[in-house]
Protein backbone atom coordinates (compact mmCIF):
# COMPACT_ATOMS: atom_id res chain seq x y z
CA UNK A 1 0.00 0.00 0.00
CA UNK A 2 1.28 3.32 -0.92
CA UNK A 3 0.79 6.60 0.83
CA UNK A 4 -1.33 9.13 -0.83
CA UNK A 5 -0.69 12.85 -0.86
CA UNK A 6 -4.12 12.85 1.44
CA UNK A 7 -2.98 10.41 3.83
CA UNK A 8 0.34 11.80 4.79
CA UNK A 9 -1.34 14.89 6.44
CA UNK A 10 -3.62 12.64 8.87
CA UNK A 11 -0.71 10.41 9.79
CA UNK A 12 1.65 13.93 10.31
CA UNK A 13 -1.07 15.53 12.29
CA UNK A 14 -1.28 12.10 14.66
CA UNK A 15 2.19 12.32 15.46
CA UNK A 16 2.51 16.06 16.22
CA UNK A 17 -0.36 15.82 18.58
CA UNK A 18 1.21 13.16 20.45
CA UNK A 19 4.70 14.58 20.47
CA UNK A 20 2.72 18.11 22.13
CA UNK A 21 0.65 16.58 24.57
CA UNK A 22 4.40 14.16 25.58
CA UNK A 23 6.19 17.94 26.25
CA UNK A 24 6.45 19.16 29.73
CA UNK A 25 7.49 22.48 30.43
CA UNK A 26 11.63 22.56 30.96
CA UNK A 27 10.85 25.20 34.03
CA UNK A 28 8.02 23.88 35.90
CA UNK A 29 8.27 20.32 35.08
CA UNK A 30 4.31 20.87 34.37
CA UNK A 31 2.16 19.97 31.10
CA UNK A 32 1.64 22.48 28.80
CA UNK A 33 -1.26 23.88 26.49
CA UNK A 34 -1.52 23.57 22.61
CA UNK A 35 -2.78 27.62 21.69
CA UNK A 36 -3.43 26.37 17.79
CA UNK A 37 -4.17 29.96 16.66
CA UNK A 38 -0.57 31.91 18.34
CA UNK A 39 1.12 28.39 17.35
CA UNK A 40 2.26 27.99 20.95
CA UNK A 41 3.26 25.91 23.43
CA UNK A 42 1.74 27.77 26.81
CA UNK A 43 3.35 26.85 30.11
CA UNK A 44 0.91 28.18 32.74
CA UNK A 45 2.68 27.57 35.77
CA UNK A 46 5.53 29.54 34.31
CA UNK A 47 3.57 32.00 32.80
CA UNK A 48 5.60 31.88 29.27
CA UNK A 49 4.86 30.35 25.90
CA UNK A 50 6.88 28.93 23.56
CA UNK A 51 6.59 28.55 19.80
CA UNK A 52 6.27 26.43 17.06
CA UNK A 53 8.06 26.83 14.53
CA UNK A 54 7.65 24.98 11.27
CA UNK A 55 5.81 22.58 13.15
CA UNK A 56 8.88 22.05 15.83
CA UNK A 57 8.38 23.63 19.60
CA UNK A 58 11.33 24.94 20.48
CA UNK A 59 11.34 24.39 23.88
CA UNK A 60 13.96 27.47 24.52
CA UNK A 61 13.39 29.67 27.92
CA UNK A 62 15.64 32.31 25.60
CA UNK A 63 13.18 32.38 23.16
CA UNK A 64 9.67 31.88 25.42
CA UNK A 65 7.48 34.89 25.39
CA UNK A 66 6.38 35.93 28.79
CA UNK A 67 2.63 36.03 29.42
CA UNK A 68 1.06 39.10 30.77
CA UNK A 69 -0.64 38.57 34.14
Amino acid sequence: MTNTPTDTPKNTAKTDRRMIEALVCPVTQTTLSYDAEAQELVSKAAKIAFPIRDGIPVMLVDEARKLEE
